[in-house]
């Protein structure tokens, strides 16, 4: 199969592992990158032998090139997006899909006006840890699946992050940064998302930057940094989601776990590929390990764009598509607007299910 041309936009820290997948996947050929600073771009381009450095502008003026993976600060993602779908070419985004309900709306109306797809990470739900818990979900090993928790509990970002403030604006916050990890990894598990409510704070109005280079620098908090979020799934589920920049101590608490009428699934961190996956059947006393059923257990990301490359070849669905990231993005405002409206928020959108990956699929090949 002809492999599908690729450019960058974006050379931050997380350009790395996907100038990688260009090395892993055949399907993808990284032909260029790009960046505002054309010299970071240049860097990028030399440390994985890419073929061009480019302002941002010719990339997007480059006909060879099919997809654009989009992965500037959230702020920019529509713009980005918007910019690659007016110029004929498909788009990837970094997470979140957009800032706003209605940019996530408008790139996907022009990407379906231009007959172009659009993807979004997180990827992850498709890693070994993931899909084996969807495979014992879909075998019907925990019966029928009653409710799920997911718990992501961290003291924030300004202690380590070179660059830290943009956690904290509009676009940030823990729900926005990591909750697109966890809602994905429940939809593609449970399913997608009919009803949510949640409760909201800033408990810090400003928060004082101990990383280097910036360090003693203030930051102005914009958004809620501890968000608590019910989800009732259209098959009727119900799930309890905490995420969290305030808390200081740490927590001992799972990442997910999704419970059924026959068990329960310990599932691996969302932000992550691998396992382990546990599992604790009804009558049971002891955990046991369940041996992973899935590939792409290291850190895979790309694995979405490859997964969208043989869709545009093959004519058939990509798993990390936009009408999911638009669904993400609806369900993680949702729970803020309940917040502020003391009400219940039923969702405007919905998405399918992804389809879930085949056992014994070959590494780095998801041509089916």
């Amino acid at each position: 199969m002809k492999s599908v041309k690729v450019g960058i936009i974006g050379c931050g820290n997380i350009s790395s592992i996907y100038c990688q997948a260009g090395q892993k996947f055949d399907i993808l050929d990284i032909v260029a990158v790009a960046d505002l600073d054309y010299d970071r771009a240049k860097a990028r381009a030399e440390e994985y032998q890419i073929p061009k450095a480019y302002t941002v502008e010719e990339l997007l003026a480059d006909p060879t090139i099919e997809i654009v993976i989009n992965l500037t600060i959230p702020k920019a993602h529509a713009e980005v997006c918007i910019a690659a779908l007016e110029a004929g070419k498909h788009v990837y985004v970094e997470k979140p899909l957009a800032v706003t309900r209605e940019d996530g709306q408008r790139l996907l109306h022009i990407a379906e006006e231009k007959g172009l797809l659009v993807g979004g990470a997180p990827d992850t739900f498709l890693g070994g840890g993931i899909q084996t818990c969807r495979k014992i979900i879909d075998d019907g090993v925990i019966g029928e699946v009653i409710g799920a928790t997911a718990f992501m509990l961290h003291s924030g970002h300004e202690s380590w992050h070179p660059d830290p403030a943009f956690f904290y604006q509009t676009g940030g916050g823990p729900m926005f940064d990591m909750g697109p990890y966890y809602v994905t990894a429940l939809i593609n598990l449970i399913g997608p998302i009919r009803r949510v409510t949640g409760s909201a704070r800033i408990t810090h109005a400003e928060r004082t930057i101990t990383s280097k280079p910036k360090n003693g620098q203030k930051i102005t908090v914009e958004v809620p940094t501890h968000i608590t979020g019910v989800l009732d799934f259209e098959n009727g589920a119900i799930g309890t989601m905490i995420t969290s920049f305030d808390v200081a101590g740490g927590s001992k608490l799972p990442n997910i776990e999704i419970y059924g009428s026959k068990g329960t699934i310990i599932v691996p961190d969302p932000n992550t590929f691998g396992g382990p996956v546990l599992l604790r059947k009804h009558g049971s006393q002891e955990w046991e390990e369940v041996p992973l059923t899935h590939g792409y257990t290291d850190n895979s990301r790309g694995v979405g764009v490859a997964d969208m490359a043989y869709a545009i070849r093959s004519g058939r669905s990509h798993r990390a598509n936009g009408h999911l990231a638009f669904h993400v993005l609806d369900v993680m405002h949702g729970i803020h607007d309940a917040s502020a409206s003391n009400t219940h928020y039923e969702l405007a959108s919905t998405c399918e299910q992804p389809k879930p990956l085949p056992v014994g699929l070959k590494e780095y090949t998801l041509d089916e």
